[in-house]
């Protein structure tokens, strides 16, 4: 097949001619997989925290704003309405649109780089403008956020297992973080589809819930106001509403920046309203009381129904939340850092199990540690230096 890179072609009439055409064609073509090889390399180097991804060329509206919002819906969900018990009602929501105002602004400067940049992931967008510090920033960003999310994971396990089962939460804790891990460590990883379908499973639950909440709920309950809590509610709300890591790949599958950026603004809207629901309900019917796994309050209201579904719930969302969470991060540690798998899966799963097992146990507390850290960095610093340098350069 002839090459055409540009270069004039001049007629061979000697052997030596001959040798020397097909020896430059073959450097060239060395060329050109060397650099396919480099770009393949690179095209792996991108750090990744969500495992649902669009497996299609070409998306609808409906189908990007379900990738969204699944990505926002999972385990951190349940520590919102003890967050809010911290600081009242009024406060929390406001908190909670805050957030999401927000949020909702980092996630448009997130599309607009991607879209100018044909496409890139978030971790290529901050190498480019800021350099291979830049990187390294996003990387230990997601690093201190799966780590504090797998953290909170072990620690409202133990929990569900203690009360499902009558064992003490170190040992429910211990069991759960030994199975997830090794399943981690396999790499039995869902498909983004079951973890969208497990997304709207979990969001049916919740609503459901509510429901049950409605009859138990009282107005004074939640109209107080304290201001100590306000980094808790603040990191948690950032830790349930972060969905930056598929807007590019959503805006690769709609194929317009202008849908894309109206898919967004409903893709916030609508689990911001969920969340608020929710939070409001369990605070409406708990107050002050509201435990650290929301759902397991239903127990107090409905006796073994409750306790069943209240701990079920967490169940499901912890387990795939876990497991999502350190198959990323056990990718970005194989991949961006290069390390091997026995050597990047300890790294993942051992640290947040030797800070449960010293005695950090605090389920909520400890999401709110991961959304005022690593998602803080990356979901709202890193996009807004990204744009405040660009626009330096600019200038």
């Amino acid at each position: 097949m002839p090459i055409t890179d540009g270069t004039p072609r001049r007629k061979v009439t000697t052997s030596h001619g001959r040798y020397y055409a097909e020896r430059l064609a073959a450097e060239r073509r060395k060329r050109v997989t060397l650099i396919q090889l480099l770009r393949r390399r690179k095209a792996v180097r991108g750090l990744r925290i969500s495992t649902i991804r669009v497996e299609k060329k070409r998306i609808t509206k409906g189908e990007a704003l379900a990738i969204l919002v699944g990505t926002q819906i999972g385990a951190g969900v349940l520590g919102l309405p003890y967050a809010a018990s911290k600081v009242g009602l009024i406060p929390a929501l406001v908190v909670l649109f805050g957030v999401m105002v927000l949020m909702l602004g980092t996630a448009f400067i997130v599309l607009k780089f991607s879209a100018g940049m044909g496409g890139a992931q978030m971790s290529t967008i901050a190498q480019r403008v800021l350099g291979k510090a830049g990187g390294w920033l996003m990387y230990v960003s997601i690093f201190i956020m799966s780590f504090g999310a797998i953290l909170a994971y072990i620690a409202g396990m133990g929990s569900v297992f203690a009360n499902l089962f009558g064992i003490s939460d170190t040992l429910g804790a211990f069991i759960f973080w030994i199975l997830a891990s090794l399943v981690v460590y396999h790499g039995l990883e869902a498909s983004g589809k079951t973890e969208l379908a497990m997304s709207y499973v979990m969001l049916a639950l919740f609503i459901a819930v509510t429901v049950m909440l409605v009859p138990h709920a009282k107005l004074s309950n939640g109209l107080y106001t304290s201001l100590s809590g306000i980094l808790s509610i603040t990191g948690v709300a950032i830790f349930a509403l972060g969905c930056h890591t598929v807007i590019p790949d959503v805006y690769k599958g709609l194929g317009s920046y202008e849908e894309t950026k109206k898919v967004l603004v409903w893709a916030f809207l609508i689990p911001t309203a969920v969340y608020a629901i929710f939070m409001a309900a369990f605070l409406l019917a708990f107050g002050r009381n509201t435990p650290q796994i929301a759902t397991q309050g239903l127990q107090w209201l409905y006796g073994n129904v409750g306790k069943i579904l209240g701990n079920l719930i967490p169940f499901l969302a912890i387990t795939t939340s876990y497991i999502g969470i350190a198959l990323a991060q056990q990718s970005n540690n194989e991949e961006f850092v290069r390390l091997k798998r026995p050597i990047a899966w300890a790294l993942t799963v051992v640290p947040p199990a030797v800070v449960y097992f010293a005695g950090i146990k605090n389920f909520a507390d400890v999401l709110a540690f991961a959304g005022d850290t690593g998602d803080m960095m990356a979901f709202i610093i890193l996009p807004i230096l990204i744009w405040v340098v660009a626009k330096l350069r600019r200038r």
